[in-house]
């Protein structure tokens, strides 16, 4: 099993009216082998969500990450972040690490929570340049102990970062993602999570020799422990 991906998400952000606390748990996640590629694979993944009264750690926000938080008003918090980065063989890239900021802001549509969040993440190996990434949840319901969301996501990446991971190319718009995600309560420390979304590379990625795809689909399923 690559290193990789024990890493990755498998519930999104979820911006829902009950809200599931902190978790922690496993599950199985259906990708692709890179962003463009054409094989489709299925890994074991961690899933968490904790939030402590400055650190935090998750993978409900597309990426595994931890770091610092700081509430600025009420809804808005700043933090700073440490999160992996995955590779790709086909261009000999090894796994990684980032660091970087983040913003987000937690409102409401009407009745609907939203969740908004500004990222950048500029990786350790300076070589493979930055990202910066555009995301938001919604949550669409939650009652009877069932959680449902939509979320979109839009990520901007450096010509270094398009170049390390596809061969050539410069930056640009990298890569946009819509999905649906949610969850079951079951009882008072256990909840069942899903998600299913697609994601469209675009630019000099897409033309890249090495996407044999412009679309991939991420399917997951899992369980975790509230606490």
């Amino acid at each position: 099993m690559k290193r990789r991906l024990c890493l990755l998400l498998l519930l999104p952000g979820m911006a829902l009216a009950q809200d599931p606390g902190s978790f922690l748990g496993a599950g199985v996640r259906s990708l692709p082998d890179y962003d463009g590629s054409s094989e489709q694979e299925v890994d074991v993944i961690p899933v968490v969500r904790w939030y402590g009264q400055t650190f935090f750690a998750r993978t409900s926000q597309g990426i595994l990450e931890g770091g610092a938080r700081k509430t600025l008003f009420p809804g808005l918090v700043a933090g700073v972040q440490i999160a992996y980065e995955s590779g790709n063989e086909r261009t000999d890239l090894d796994w990684g690490a980032s660091y970087g900021l983040h913003l987000e802001w937690d409102t409401r549509a009407g009745p609907a929570p939203v969740t908004l969040l500004a990222r950048t993440r500029y990786h350790f190996d300076t070589d493979r340049g930055a990202q910066t990434d555009l995301r938001a949840s919604v949550g669409v319901y939650g009652s009877h102990g069932l959680l449902v969301g939509v979320f979109g996501q839009a990520t901007w990446a450096t010509n270094e970062w398009v170049r390390s991971y596809y061969g050539t190319g410069d930056g640009g718009l990298l890569h946009t993602n819509l999905g649906v995600e949610g969850g079951y309560l079951l009882g008072a420390r256990w909840i069942v999570v899903g998600s299913l979304s697609s994601r469209w590379l675009h630019g000099d990625a897409a033309r890249s020799p090495l996407s044999e795809r412009k679309r991939n689909t991420y399917a997951s399923a899992g369980m975790a422990y509230r606490f």
